[in-house]
């Protein structure tokens, strides 16, 4: 935290190199949130760099006693809804291709039956999460996607963080309901 103090006062005073150090822990994380909602590696890249540009000139005016890992986010998702707003897309994808590494997670060593049950998994799965509606889609995918806690969430989204796990449980229990109504592998998964 203390390293992440120095890099930031360093890169408000216009140090490039610290702001580079600051952001490559989370270049691929942001631009995996990204893809997941633009569901499209042209605009995931262009929407990244956007984010990373705003960030950089807004820096000057982060407050020190906020996690920066959570005001990025905020400009992250905020950014992605903007964008999607003026697309009118409304798009979430699950995919192999972005699991956090860049790769598919070792299915040349699965079965072709399981592999082709794990990508219909993962289309219903994208499709359900798609039919939510964007404030419940926001917090399943920071939570469930993402791995970020309630108060993070609380955080980047500017709301009450009670409301944030109502949203959670609402997000869980209708995409339980799309994929039980679909008879989607809900009995070994659901």
């Amino acid at each position: 935290m203390n390293e992440n103090k120095e890099l930031i006062y360093r890169a408000k005073m216009g140090d490039v190199a610290a702001f580079e150090e600051l952001i490559s822990g989370y270049e691929k994380k942001v631009y995996n949130t990204v893809y997941r909602f633009l569901e499209n590696t042209e605009d995931a890249r262009d929407i990244t760099q956007e984010i990373f540009l705003k960030i950089y000139t807004s820096l000057k005016n982060f407050k020190e006693g906020s996690s920066f890992s959570t005001w990025l986010y905020r400009i992250a998702v905020n950014t992605c809804i903007d964008f999607c707003r003026k697309k009118k897309e409304d798009a979430l994808p699950i995919t192999d291709e972005m699991d956090g590494s860049g790769m598919g997670q070792g299915e040349h060593s699965k079965m072709p039956e399981d592999v082709m049950e794990n990508k219909e998994l993962k289309k219903a799965l994208n499709d359900a999460i798609k039919s939510l509606p964007e404030d419940l889609r926001m917090c399943v995918v920071l939570r469930d996607i993402q791995g970020f806690s309630y108060v993070e969430i609380s955080e980047i989204l500017k709301c009450p963080t009670g409301t944030i796990k109502s949203r959670i449980n609402r997000g869980r229990r209708v995409l339980r309901q799309i994929l039980k109504d679909r008879e989607l592998f809900f009995n070994k998964y659901v």
